[in-house]
């Protein structure tokens, strides 16, 4: 049976992901997520994906944040892709990966 189409994406709309490290694991996550990134911004031409984290607080974890975004919308058949892309990120966060969408207030 052939797979169901992607639903179409409103205008816009975004994924914003985010999640802890430790410290210790930092500079290997930032290094495998922007990694990540671009092979997803390579296989999705118009992608754009960036990486982000909250001030650090010494000793403390260390919240990141990955934002995707195209011209159109990210759809549901990216969405999967970047959720397949990151099974394969290294351990070390501290819980699971929060996804969270929005799109343009109007």
């Amino acid at each position: 049976m052939p797979a169901a189409p992607a639903s179409p994406a409103p205008a816009g709309r975004a994924l914003f992901v985010y999640y802890r490290v430790e410290p210790g694991q930092l500079v290997a996550t930032v290094d495998a997520v922007r990694a990540m990134q671009q092979r997803l911004r390579d296989d999705h031409p118009g992608l754009r994906a960036e990486l982000w984290r909250r001030p650090p607080a010494e000793g403390q974890p260390v919240t990141l944040m990955e934002t995707y975004a195209t011209r159109g919308g990210v759809d549901d058949a990216l969405a999967a892709a970047i959720e397949a892309a990151a099974l394969a990120l290294p351990p070390g966060r501290l819980g699971e990966r929060h996804v969270e969408v929005f799109e343009p207030a109007g």
